[in-house]
């Protein structure tokens, strides 16, 4: 692992965004894995401003993205998708079949699973993925448990994860219950894992990430396992480089 810390976000948005540039310019058929939620919105934007001025161009990439809920329509706004065209894929010249999110709405959430699990392993593997982190460790809705997933799953989301979620809808009541997400093995195929970390509120989960023991109570400890990965972040923490 390899840490950066930045003083503040629209700094980290900006690294976090070259460095996704970087692997597009320098494999203009990239595949890249998205993420959703409040940590990526900026470099987002840093992404779109970059596009805009002609600098960067994402016609052959290909995009999958972690997670989507299960039962919310594709046009509700808070919908994965609807995030994605709103806050990415509609500002830049990505070819709308070259991007892929999970089907919540799938009649066959099972086999929507099984399907994108196959879609990823023939166009992979991913050449970045990004990825944020919940407050209890979650990385995707790959949630603490006892054990976790190898392949891309149905989940039931924790009660701390709909709480943390709840401010993107008019009540915990509207907060889908399930999630199809990408497991820990697709996650951990990707060729470079990028993690973005946001708010000093974080920071213990993200020392526990870096230097606590490997565990499925905090799913993002895999990561320590991950022969690439870049942590940017602005919380106050350290990396204990023994690992």
């Amino acid at each position: 692992m390899i840490l950066h810390k930045f003083k503040n976000q629209s700094d980290l948005d900006r690294a976090a965004a070259d460095l996704i540039i970087s692997v597009v310019r320098a494999k203009p058929n990239a595949v890249l894995g998205m993420a959703t939620g409040g940590t990526p919105v900026g470099l987002y934007k840093e992404i779109v401003k970059t596009y805009q001025q002609g600098l960067v161009s994402f016609r052959e990439v290909k995009t999958f993205n972690l997670d989507e809920y299960v039962g919310l329509p594709v046009i509700h706004p808070e919908s994965y998708r609807a995030f994605m065209q709103r806050n990415l894929f509609d500002h830049i010249d990505i070819q709308p079949e070259h991007t892929h999110v999970p089907n919540g709405n799938a009649p066959d959430v099972d086999a929507e699973c099984r399907r994108y699990d196959e879609m990823m392993y023939q166009q992979g593997p991913v050449d970045l993925q990004l990825l944020g982190i919940g407050h209890n460790g979650h990385i995707g809705f790959n949630e603490p448990d006892t054990q976790l997933s190898r392949f891309t799953y149905k989940v039931t989301l924790k009660a701390e994860t709909r709480e943390a979620n709840k401010r993107f809808f008019n009540s915990l009541d509207e907060v889908p219950t399930h999630a199809v997400t990408m497991g820990m093995g697709s996650i951990m195929q990707a060729r470079m894992i990028l993690l973005v970390v946001k708010g000093q509120e974080k920071a213990e989960v993200l020392d526990r990430t870096l230097n606590g023991p490997i565990t499925t109570q905090v799913p993002a400890s895999l990561l320590q396992t991950h022969p690439r990965v870049i942590v940017m972040t602005d919380c106050d923490v350290q990396y204990k480089v023994s690992h």
